[in-house]
């Protein structure tokens, strides 16, 4: 079952590489708004998040809101075809615009070492592509469950220049000796660790959720740069912007510090909501303490 998956996923992405970006979209729009009234799992996900989220907001606006969100997240999957099937020297030139670079090149020149934060927002896969031309990045990479993907997925983020290593201990071992050797590396600052011991409950959108501490901990061993990145999506392609983290990112406190990165993909979060990726599980806590955020879906 997942070989044909897998198969199918391929052939879709070939599709939309084959076209052009503003009809892919296009298409994703179409089976966003076909998805939202079958109430499936993403969409019951997506609104129980934005409802906590923006507690401010009418059931109407929530509703809305998150209907709009399952179309952004269908539009990231039609455009994937030219992002992980088209070469790097293509994809490229749908980046519109580009903000704050020098806060990195800077960085870099002074032989200090750089943490790009990109969080779930806009066209992440973008951002993490763009990163590694502002010079030599290393990356953590987790092959995908669809094992037929992983040669797709892993090329593409290869092809700007980027160097991959594994989500093991040797792997993470190489990554901090390249951001003390003063190049870069993507994390991805909202994710949900796995492991009970990978993070801390701190809060984001005033809710506490497990935050994984990868990031603080290498900023905190390597002195590097906190940057924080995202590529929005416009009308044809994308806007990608750097941003420094807040100050509190590097505090001892790993508490303090989390806040800080929980602050900075909120400022993402709220440039543009429906761009983030509200389908994701992200207001989990570990240890659980009572019932569970999503218990009662």
């Amino acid at each position: 079952m997942d070989q044909i998956k897998a198969l199918l996923i391929v052939g879709l992405l070939r599709l939309s590489a084959l076209l052009p970006l503003s009809i892919a979209r296009g298409m994703g729009r179409l089976a966003g708004r076909l998805y939202w009234p079958v109430g499936g799992r993403s969409a019951k996900v997506t609104l129980h998040n934005i409802r906590a989220a923006f507690p401010q907001m009418s059931d109407a606006e929530h509703r809305a809101l998150a209907r709009r969100s399952l179309i952004a997240t269908a539009e990231t999957a039609a455009e994937m075809g030219h992002v992980w099937i088209k070469p790097w020297s293509e994809a490229s030139q749908l980046i519109k615009e580009v903000h704050g670079t020098e806060l990195i090149t800077n960085a870099l020149k002074e032989g200090r070492g750089v943490i790009g934060l990109a969080p779930h927002f806009g066209n992440w896969e973008v951002m993490g592509l763009h990163l590694a031309t502002l010079g030599k990045t290393v990356s953590l990479y987790s092959p995908p469950t669809l094992k037929a993907l992983g040669p797709i997925i892993e090329k593409s983020r290869k092809g700007s220049g980027g160097t991959l290593v594994p989500t093991t201990s040797r792997g993470l071992a190489k990554l901090l000796k390249s951001v003390r050797a003063g190049y870069i590396s993507g994390v991805l600052p909202d994710q949900v660790p796995p492991d009970v011991n990978a993070g801390e409950n701190s809060l984001f959108m005033g809710i506490p959720c497990f935050t994984g501490t990868l990031a603080s901990n290498i900023i905190r061993r390597t002195g590097a740069l906190a940057v924080f990145g995202s590529a929005q999506r416009v009308p044809g392609g994308f806007v990608v912007r750097y941003e420094l983290a807040d100050p509190g990112i590097y505090d001892e406190d790993m508490m303090v510090s989390l806040a800080a990165l929980n602050r900075g993909v909120e400022t993402c979060v709220r440039r543009c909501a429906e761009q983030y990726q509200w389908e994701y599980k992200r207001f989990r806590v570990r240890p659980r303490n009572g019932p569970g955020f999503y218990d009662d879906m």
